[in-house]
């Protein structure tokens, strides 16, 4: 990567350096951050098995007809991506009650709840948390909300067959439209943003940082989530 220059794009967990061609290289910053634990941290050695994840979970999207901007990696925390400008907003699938479900609807599912087909919603990302939006605010905006829907639903089914036995509770993606209009996936797919659970409920995910494990417990069991889902590539 050519880092003679600062990054064009610079967010909380990723920089960005726009090429030719209407891609980009894309490097992962070890950041984790848990708005409901007042957490934002650096915390070393996490960008590899975020990409080792998400190269994995790109290939299997890619199969089932699901696009990623994922091309191709370049480093051990770093690769090339298409480009598309990132909406406002981000697409959330929820399989179970947790989360933001229980803080922003109290008294409508208890937690752990499993709802009887998965739950999608847009929320708008905001500091210092993102906010719920109606869909017809988006569709007043031109977004093909059936189509991210749809795209959303698709995803869940790949990664949870993909997954199986492990949980799949819930996951957010940002999703941008194509050159042709069709909808792409532009955020990583990965432990970071999800919420996934081995089959006696222990979380392989970003709970464990919401829930105080060391940095050492956290890099450590992802890479045994990466050593188990290799075997299912």
């Amino acid at each position: 990567m050519t880092k003679t220059k600062a990054p064009d794009v610079e967010g909380r967990s990723k920089r960005l350096w726009l090429r030719d061609g209407d891609t980009c290289e894309v490097e992962l910053v070890p950041s984790l951050r848990s708005f409901t634990f007042d957490r934002d941290e650096m915390v070393e050695d996490t960008g590899r098995p975020r990409l080792d994840f998400y190269e994995l979970a790109a290939a299997k999207l890619a199969a089932a007809g699901v696009r990623t901007a994922f091309l191709e990696r370049s480093g051990p925390i770093s690769y090339v991506a298409k480009y598309r400008p990132a909406p406002p907003f981000e697409v959330i699938v929820k399989n179970i009650a947790t989360g933001s479900t229980i803080r922003k609807y109290p008294g409508l599912f208890e937690e752990g709840h499993r709802f009887a087909r998965p739950v999608v919603k847009f929320d708008y990302r905001t500091d210092p948390e993102d906010q719920p939006i109606g869909e017809d605010y988006l569709r007043l905006l031109g977004v093909p909300v059936e189509a991210f829907h749809q795209t959303a639903l698709r995803t869940n089914e790949v990664l949870r067959e993909w997954l199986a036995p492990l949980d799949l509770w819930d996951f957010c993606l940002v999703i941008a439209e194509d050159h042709d209009g069709e909808p792409i996936i532009i955020s990583e797919v990965s432990p970071d943003c999800m919420r996934l659970r081995d089959p006696d409920g222990a979380p392989l995910d970003k709970d464990l940082f919401r829930l105080g494990a060391d940095p050492e417990t956290i890099v450590a069991k992802w890479q045994e989530l990466i050593d188990d889902v290799r075997h299912r590539a």
